[in-house]
């Protein structure tokens, strides 16, 4: 498997990312072949959608000031988390934990970084048709088969430092479904599903980087993943059915 960095201009409200994407390939000297994947970063896609919010603009209601007094945190952001997020869980000073799309996020996925002074950048409205509109310019443009992934970065519980997480796909399937399999004593997988998508969202974020580094997409060739015609839902698991919520949630 093979991953390269996609350097592109800094990205802003109104952009097209594909035009983006094709006109970095092309100063790169890059040529996507026939199940080439792309993975790009959310706040580049969300830059170019226009989610980027000048905290200025956000006017705090009285539910924002008091949770940004608990939890440390600028309340007009609090204010957009609350808006953004779809439950508060909890926090610390600075951070508060969201449920988001349904996915756990650390402050509704709203980050400070990568964004202009003042101002902060909100996830992807809807990153799966984000990943579905992209990857349809790219085909045009290319006339090969290409998938793309819209991912982001997330902490583990009780690990330090963060790993990818796919936010949206089109292409690939998101999670490999391995029950049946044998492992090394021939012994049937029970439970064991694939984060495919999350896993490539990890490999391609050590090349992305987290700063400045300005490559906010990656080209991965050779993946033994799964292709597809169209774009599947990233599955989520109810609460009761969760190991981590499961253990809390009594």
């Amino acid at each position: 498997m093979q991953l390269s960095g996609i350097k592109t201009p800094i990205i802003k409200p109104g952009d097209d990312m594909a035009k983006i994407l094709i006109e970095s390939m092309k100063s790169l000297g890059i040529t996507p072949q026939d199940n080439d994947i792309i993975v790009l970063a959310e706040s580049a896609v969300a830059s170019a959608e226009g989610r980027i919010v000048r905290l200025e603009d956000v006017t705090p209601g009285k539910k924002a000031l008091d949770l940004s007094k608990l939890y440390e945190n600028d309340p007009r952001k609090m204010e957009l988390i609350l808006r953004e997020s779809d439950e508060i869980l909890g926090g610390i000073p600075g951070v508060v934990v969201t449920i988001t799309k349904g996915v756990l996020s650390p402050s509704a996925g709203i980050d400070n970084s990568n964004a202009p002074e003042g101002h902060v950048v909100l996830l992807p409205e809807n990153p799966r048709r984000s990943a579905i509109e992209i990857r349809k310019k790219l085909m045009e443009k290319y006339r090969c088969n290409i998938a793309v992934i819209i991912g982001d970065s997330r902490t583990q519980p009780l690990r330090l430092g963060c790993v990818g997480i796919a936010l949206g796909c089109a292409g690939i399937e998101p999670v490999e479904d391995m029950r049946g399999r044998k492992d090394l004593f021939g012994k049937p997988l029970l439970i064991t599903r694939r984060a495919t998508a999350d896993n490539l969202v990890s490999a391609a974020q050590i090349i992305m980087g987290e700063a400045d580094e300005s490559t906010p997409a990656v080209i991965i060739r050779d993946a033994p993943v799964r292709f597809i015609k169209g774009s599947e839902d990233i599955p989520l698991i109810p609460r009761n059915e969760c190991l981590y919520f499961a253990c809390f949630d009594k």
